[in-house]
């Protein structure tokens, strides 16, 4: 399964036959606030082909190329 790191917040599913809580709904709700603008910036990098796709080249050069990508997109938000 994955690895709960300390800092990461993970919504909370109700148990079977069960609804859940206002405030744990809430809780949720807070949680996907946060986490929705994450999602946008990852579907934006994902316009960049060499991240949507299997990466063919060296494995030395993707942080590389990984940071003038990101470099790219944070330019284009200071516009």
């Amino acid at each position: 399964m994955y690895e709960v790191y300390d800092k990461s917040l993970i919504p909370l599913k109700a148990k079977k036959g069960q609804k859940l809580a206002s405030e744990l709904k809430f809780y949720n709700r807070e949680i996907n606030k946060r986490r929705i603008g994450i999602e946008h910036v990852f579907g934006k990098l994902k316009s960049f082909r060499i991240l949507c796709e299997r990466y063919r080249n060296r494995g030395k050069r993707l942080g590389l190329r990984f940071n003038l990508i990101a470099g790219i997109y944070n330019f284009q938000l200071a516009k």
